[in-house]
């Protein structure tokens, strides 16, 4: 049953407006995260199960997060795997593996403008077929991306990174790269967005694993501390802990306007004992993870059994 209180929410330090809002006891409803829709694109080799399809002549798309990506013809996601080798080149991915990260094959691949033709290579997988390399590393599509300038695989396990031009990992670090003969850009974020569009104050990105969970202006998984309480609000991380989880810093009154996918009105103040505000969701105070290095990383998720992604309703996302 819901309890509605009444929240305030400050902005720039003054009292901007009062608000009732919804703050609810631990979730007991359904935890399954939700599925992501598989979409027929068979001819782009997408859906689980399908086999390999060829690249065509690649495109570089400029990700905000991610920076410089690499995209087959249709505008899908190359990645590389952190268990395969580049010199020698090897594949390590089979079977099942396969199946969610279908191969891209050599045979029509053409580098994109901008890109070095002589970092693309191929390789013999154990079936025989020739894979597409880029430095070494063979290149594999997600069967749960299925839109083009999705980025659903990022950091999946921690050993599935799209790939950079330069064929190294994309992590954001050459954000600020310029790059040519891309079919667009956008954010990185699987949601259809512009390119040097911002990321909104806070959103909801779609986690190829733990599905949709809130993340900050800059990209960041939020997580919540299961030590704290909802009401009253309050915040059990404190000394050490502040060392690696830091508080998400509640949004202004403008920011407050850009919010997607989240009800404004569950994102309220919690004023800490050193008098420093954090934002919360359903009143549940929320943190980003310094073990966190890149957007859309989630390796904050389950640490200590007490530290989890959040939901747009403030749930816990496991």
């Amino acid at each position: 049953m819901w309890n509605w209180r009444s929240a305030t929410v400050t902005a720039t330090g003054t009292v901007a407006a009062l608000l009732l809002t919804a703050c609810g006891g631990e979730d007991g409803g359904d935890k399954k995260a939700d599925s992501v829709a598989q979409t027929p694109v068979a001819a782009q080799g997408q859906a689980a199960g399908v086999r390999p399809a060829t690249a065509g002549k690649l495109s570089i798309w400029k990700s905000g997060p991610l920076g410089p990506v690499v995209t087959d013809s249709a505008g899908f996601t190359l990645y590389r795997f952190d268990d395969d080798t580049a010199s020698p080149s090897k594949s390590t991915c089979d079977g099942d593996c396969a199946k969610a990260w279908p191969p891209v094959l050599a045979a029509d691949a053409a580098a994109a403008e901008g890109m070095d033709a002589k970092l693309l290579g191929r390789v013999t997988r154990s079936d025989g077929t020739q894979q597409l390399t880029l430095k070494g590393w063979p290149l594999y599509r997600f069967a749960k991306d299925t839109q083009p300038r999705q980025t659903n695989g990022q950091g999946v396990g921690g050993t599935w990174f799209a790939a950079a031009p330069d064929g190294n990992k994309a992590t954001g670090a050459a954000a600020g790269a310029t790059t040519g003969g891309g079919s667009g850009e956008g954010t990185g974020s699987g949601t259809g967005e512009q390119a040097g569009a911002a990321l909104a104050p806070l959103s909801v990105r779609k986690d190829a694993e733990l599905g949709p969970i809130v993340r900050d202006a800059k990209g960041r998984t939020l997580y919540r501390f299961t030590k704290d309480t909802d009401w009253p609000m309050k915040s059990n991380c404190t000394g050490p802990c502040l060392e690696k989880w830091k508080p998400a810093k509640m949004l202004d009154k403008a920011a407050l306007k850009g919010v997607q996918g989240i009800d404004p009105k569950q994102v309220i103040e919690y004023e800490r004992p050193d008098g420093t505000r954090q934002l919360t969701i359903d009143c549940w105070p929320l943190y980003w993870f310094t073990g966190d290095k890149a957007p859309g990383d989630t390796s904050g998720q389950g640490v200590g059994g007490t530290w989890f992604a959040v939901r747009a309703d403030g749930k816990l996302a496991r």
